[in-house]
């Protein structure tokens, strides 16, 4: 197989198709034209010979007669463009009469089976046609007549064959010139694309492939190359960015463990105190493992889709789980959790994906909740699909954070409200468990009067 370049293929299949119709085209001109001669040379063969059959005449001795003054009188006794030739035999088939201008030449009499067919012949080496038809009287053959004609108007279908054959290949070639040409103009735009292409790095992120006039097919190409460089390089500043704060976020709490063993042991210390360092350096290893854990989860699902269970989710009861949970946490701040379920309510999902985003939603809850208040948790149907939402009474968010709350390690207003512990990356993984399960999240707060999170779960099989 030959390894042909993109702007060659391009010219060697439009050479291909372009062979085929070349081809049918000169076949037809051909066919046509020599039909049309062979058929011009037929009717005039014919129409002599209908005058010819009407110079002869029989006698009451089924001898026939011919008038030989008027057919001599025509014209094709002498030689002329196509001349007509004309012989009379006897019923023994011998010769009676023949045209002059066939001087001491004659045409081949042939078997009674070729009788009134056209009969491709040579006089003197002369190509010619011929027809020979019987003379009949009273039902009895009493003579032959032949007429012919010479095929020299054949030399032209001849020569236009030549013609055809010789400018066949030639015309090709030029095509395939014209063909390569205008496909090396025309695939510019891939040369700049491939050209372009080669500059971009992961360093050099920021170079677009400039989109052509033209918006044809490669205008798009090159536009759906810059979505892709877009979402490649988002992607890059992102991952950049969350490992930046991953181990910022890292680094801070074994600063504070490392920091607190050192002034343990700078000098000796009674049991309380070496009590209260270890179990605020235990508090600072819990809050390290759990971020890391939510680190990896969140990795996990940032990194590649895991294969999502579908099974039925009795809702009620996973959210109560999760309320039983957090119960302690609940009774330390004396809060009252208002749950509003008036039916049971089934989805079809991932029961462990589903749980980390409900489990997420009411650990955050609790945790911005004011002591003594109230979160209430609903659920109902809307057209024929689950809805969950949960509001709490707490110190709300800012309208300006609100699209970026769901950023990793994002934590709105929090110089203001250092006594509540977090990392950040909570609602990162409530987003992202969303997208996956395709389930759509809303997010409605006011500053000091609390947030809504909305969940829509997509159309299963409900129960």
């Amino acid at each position: 197989m030959f390894s042909f370049s993109f702007k060659n293929r391009i010219a060697f299949n439009y050479i291909v198709s372009s062979s085929i119709l070349i081809a049918i085209v000169f076949i037809s001109i051909f066919s046509i034209v020599n039909y049309r001669v062979n058929q011009h040379i037929n009717e005039e063969i014919q129409e002599e010979l209908y005058k010819h059959l009407d110079d002869v005449s029989t006698d009451s001795n089924d001898t026939y007669l011919i008038q030989v003054d008027q057919w001599r009188a025509r014209e094709h006794n002498s030689f002329s463009v196509n001349p007509v030739f004309v012989e009379f035999y006897d019923t023994n088939k011998l010769l009676i009469d023949k045209s002059p201008n066939l001087k001491n030449s004659n045409i081949n009499l042939l078997e009674n089976v070729k009788n009134n067919t056209f009969t491709d012949t040579k006089l003197n080496g002369i190509p010619i046609r011929q027809i020979q038809t019987p003379i009949i009287n009273k039902e009895k053959i009493v003579g032959y007549l032949v007429v012919a004609m010479s095929l020299e108007d054949l030399e032209i279908v001849q020569i236009l064959k030549h013609i055809l054959l010789i400018s066949y290949p030639l015309i090709l070639i030029l095509l395939y010139l014209f063909a390569r040409f205008f496909a090396g103009r025309s695939i510019i735009p891939v040369s700049t694309i491939i050209e372009t292409s080669g500059k971009i790095t992961k360093d050099n992120l920021k170079t677009r492939i400039p989109l052509p006039n033209n918006k044809d097919e490669l205008f798009a190409l090159s536009q759906t190359i810059n979505n892709l460089l877009d979402r490649v390089e988002n992607a890059i500043e992102r991952e950049k960015q969350f490992t930046s704060d991953a181990s910022h976020e890292l680094r801070t709490p074994l600063a504070v463990i490392k920091g607190t063993m050192e002034v343990l042991i700078r000098k000796p210390r009674n049991q309380q105190e070496y009590e209260e360092k270890i179990q605020f350096c235990i508090s600072e290893v819990d809050r390290l493992n759990h971020m890391v854990d939510q680190l990896l989860l969140l990795a996990r699902f940032e990194n590649q889709k895991q294969n999502i269970k579908k099974e039925t989710i009795y809702l009620n009861a996973l959210i109560l789980d999760n309320l039983t949970r957090f119960s302690d946490k609940i009774d330390s701040k004396k809060l009252k959790v208002i749950t509003s379920f008036n039916e049971d309510y089934y989805i079809e999902s991932d029961n462990y994906l589903v749980s980390i985003i409900v489990s997420n939603l009411i650990s955050n809850a609790i945790k911005y909740s004011n002591n003594e208040t109230e979160i209430n948790i609903t659920i109902w149907n809307d057209n024929e699909t689950v809805l969950f939402s949960i509001s709490d009474n707490g110190i709300g968010i800012a309208s300006e954070d609100i699209e970026k709350i769901f950023t990793s390690f994002y934590r709105s207003n929090v110089a203001n409200h250092t006594q509540i512990k977090g990392t950040g990356l909570g609602l990162s993984i409530v987003k992202r468990l969303c997208d996956l399960l395709k389930v759509d999240i809303n997010l409605t707060s006011q500053l000091e009067k609390g947030t809504t999170f909305v969940l829509r779960f997509p159309t299963f099989n409900i129960k």
